[in-house]
């Protein structure tokens, strides 16, 4: 008999939402006050270069999720999908949250941007391990008609995630002002996270496992071994597939979101407050997208709607972020336009993004299916996207050329989307609620 889909897992899609939002809040604050961080926590000799090296430790918690990937699936699958983000959530806020109460680099020198640097691989860690597991946590409370629609709700949180950190960076400049936010105040986004999380795990702790997870562990049909059903088996064929999307997606996600906030503040010199407002305002408006795709993916199919949004990334990028430059002049600010382009930017974030968690928990057995998903997903946001605040500011600084700077973001999408045409299958049809079968072999 197929396991039988719960009757209140719209409330379960609302909890681990939330519980994301707020993890992907302590993820980016790093990266929405980057411009802070670097004055407070690197020699300032050289400002640019002090920038860079914030971005690189911005960068660097991406690069590490893949690990965190690798330790909390093999977590989730052995130990359950509920207790593993728990761990991750918990690790993440107090992470976040000590960031607020180190010494700068005026008080302590160089100790500082290694205590900095510790907790940013704190924050990656964590990360690697939330996604694989809040995906798989909703993937497997929700109808397969809907799984797309359902899971795209959860995928606003990254989005809504950097809109929170946005608008609590936004209140606590206007409250206090930028002189003292500039003094000391840039630590109350970080302690805000201290609150934030435990609200996340009161929410969590009131969720049960999942009836996929449970009916695995009443089968006796528990994997032993993740890392070696997942990676040393024919399953790593699938593995690998998912990487090659999971680069895409992920590149297409930071170029369109992240460095559109990085393009207002380095090249068209806009200040941290108005182009907050203003990629603010795009994402607001732009979230739903992520919705509509999801559900659109129900109806037409996981692969046309990601490859699609790949497509027209790739094709249109440097002509939209031209156009981005000329409408965000110093004193000569078009809003309305401005936060339509970052819409259109932020459109094709919900097509690669929307249906991606639908994709991933279709492509993997539920046995396996925590560590199948996690690292992909990491690899290809964390490495492929991660990649993207860093290269794109490295060759502005250097070239001043947004052509050169938009180089990674169009090539990657691009070569991703050839190979996705030949090598991803359409998973839509794929029922994960059936009795557990692993087609994986040793």
């Amino acid at each position: 008999m197929p396991v039988q889909v719960p009757t209140d897992f719209r409330r379960v899609i609302v909890a681990a939402s939330v519980g994301n939002i707020i993890e992907w809040y302590d993820f980016y604050i790093f990266g929405s006050l980057a411009a802070v961080l670097s004055v407070k926590f690197f020699e300032q000799s050289n400002p640019v270069a002090a920038l860079l090296s914030t971005i690189a430790l911005f960068t660097a918690g991406f690069l590490i999720r893949p690990l965190g990937a690798f330790l909390f699936g093999w977590m989730g699958d052995r130990v359950g999908r509920k207790y593993t983000f728990l761990l991750t959530l918990s690790g993440m806020g107090l992470g976040t949250g000590a960031i607020g109460l180190i010494p700068t680099y005026q008080s302590i020198g160089l100790t500082a941007a290694f205590l900095l640097f510790g907790l940013r691989m704190i924050q990656g860690l964590c990360l690697g391990g939330e996604y694989g597991g809040a995906i798989t946590y909703v993937a497997e409370h929700v109808p397969d008609e809907r799984r797309g629609y359902y899971t795209g709700w959860l995928q606003t949180s990254p989005t809504l995630g950097i809109v929170v950190s946005l608008a609590v960076i936004i209140a606590t400049r206007t409250y206090f002002g930028n002189e003292a936010f500039d003094a000391w105040a840039w630590r109350v986004p970080f302690l805000v996270s201290f609150l934030l999380v435990a609200i996340a795990i009161y929410i969590r702790l009131q969720l049960q496992e999942t009836p996929i997870f449970q009916e695995i562990k009443a089968r006796g049909q528990m994997t032993r071994n993740p890392w070696r059903e997942a990676f040393l088996s024919s399953n790593i064929k699938y593995v690998g597939i998912a990487t090659i999307v999971l680069i895409g997606q992920g590149v297409v996600w930071y170029s369109g979101q992240f460095w559109a906030l990085y393009f207002l503040q380095q090249v068209s010199k806009v200040d941290a407050l108005t182009s907050a407002y203003i990629v603010g305002a795009a994402l607001l408006v732009a979230t739903p997208s992520l919705i509509f795709f999801g559900w659109l993916s129900d109806i037409i199919g996981r692969k046309p709607v990601i490859l699609g949004g790949m497509l027209l990334a790739a094709a249109t990028y440097y002509p939209l972020y031209l156009w981005l430059g000329t409408v965000t002049q110093p004193g000569n600010i078009n809003y309305p336009v401005a936060i339509f382009i970052i819409f259109i930017l932020v459109c094709y974030v919900g097509m690669v993004y929307g249906p991606v968690g639908a994709f991933l928990a279709e492509y993997f057995p539920g046995r396996i299916r925590y560590t199948s998903v996690s690292v992909p997903y990491h690899i290809g946001n964390g490495w492929g996207g991660g990649l993207v605040p860093f290269v794109t500011s490295a060759a502005f600084a250097a070239t001043g050329s947004i052509g050169y700077a938009l180089i990674y973001p169009i090539v990657v999408p691009a070569v991703c989307f050839v190979l996705g045409l030949l090598l991803m299958p359409e998973t839509r049809r794929v029922s994960i609620w059936e009795p557990v079968q692993t087609r994986t072999e040793t």
